[in-house]
């Protein structure tokens, strides 16, 4: 890396907001996992594998269903995670780093990734 490049980042990162810190930091920890992608570079319609931060957890039943729904971040964008016929999942819960990996579709134009596979990661600190 040059010193140009070195000094545009810190400019950039000095200037910017601290949401914009914070998308950088996690995308920057999410692509520290092996094989994962940011959520903005996987297809609709293809399997992805993908590391980050539960925003949201909320229980929502559909059709009669009791459902379970996560908001999961990792800078680059959001993914919705649906686990059908679950209304509790142990660990699952705001701010809890997660890797998950399923096939990603397009729900109500969000991408979507429906009863995935998952493995919780420490906290910071852990």
């Amino acid at each position: 890396m040059s010193l140009r490049s070195v000094l545009a980042s810190r400019i950039a990162h000095t200037l910017a907001s601290n949401e914009q810190v914070e998308d950088i930091e996690e995308r920057a920890d999410a692509s520290r996992n092996a094989g994962c992608a940011a959520v903005a570079s996987v297809p609709i319609r293809s399997r992805g594998k993908i590391a980050g931060v539960l925003r949201s957890v909320v229980l929502r039943p559909r059709e009669g269903v009791p459902t379970l729904e996560a908001e999961l971040f990792d800078g680059s964008g959001a993914l919705d995670l649906v686990w059908l016929g679950r209304r509790t999942i142990d660990g699952i819960e705001p701010g809890r780093r997660i890797r998950v990996e399923g096939m990603v579709c397009d729900a109500d134009g969000r991408r979507t990734m429906f009863n995935p596979r998952y493995e919780l990661r420490p906290r910071p600190g852990e």
